[in-house]
């Protein structure tokens, strides 16, 4: 459970991937407007 677990947020850090542990953030403005427009309403 630590820098070698792939598993792990620690892991997945450390390697610079993502996954369930590590989500990537929304970077497409499109994709972050419409989220709001949908928590808006």
């Amino acid at each position: 459970m630590g820098k070698g677990d792939i598993k792990t947020k620690k892991g997945k850090t450390n390697r610079g991937t993502f996954g369930a542990s590590r989500p990537k953030k929304a970077s497409n403005k499109e994709a972050r407007k419409k989220q709001y427009e949908l928590k808006k309403s």
